[in-house]
């Protein structure tokens, strides 16, 4: 403990945050690396090009643009409640709307669409 003019400084609690974050970084070093299941289907998706315009447009309807189960529940015309989207839990969720933007892109890009209607 050091004494100051007005307050007493405690060392040790400017010490062990220290400690504490070496400790578990040397824990990180030893994990084993996480088992990803859907690694394989993960790169099968981003390697998936897109040539045709009846794919990006078949694509581009298949993936929705908004989250289809994001809902404001009603009643009597006022809302009562919200359900968020839960898109984000789909562990395939930012492929998916990675090849959607792919598949928009090319029709844009490649065919010249108009793709508002699928905005």
């Amino acid at each position: 403990m050091l004494k100051t003019k007005n307050r007493r400084i405690f060392l040790p609690a400017f010490i062990h945050p220290l400690e504490e974050k070496n400790q578990k970084g040397s824990k990180k070093q030893f994990a084993q690396p996480k088992l990803d299941l859907l690694q394989p289907l993960r790169q099968w998706l981003d390697k998936i090009e897109i040539q045709n315009r009846k794919l990006a447009k078949f694509i581009a309807k298949l993936i929705p643009a908004q989250c289809p189960f994001e809902r404001d529940i009603m009643l009597f015309g006022r809302r009562i409640g919200h359900i968020p989207p839960m898109c984000k839990l789909n562990p395939l969720y930012n492929e998916l709307v990675y090849l959607r933007f792919r598949a928009l892109c090319y029709l844009v890009d490649q065919c010249g669409e108009d793709i508002q209607s699928y905005c």
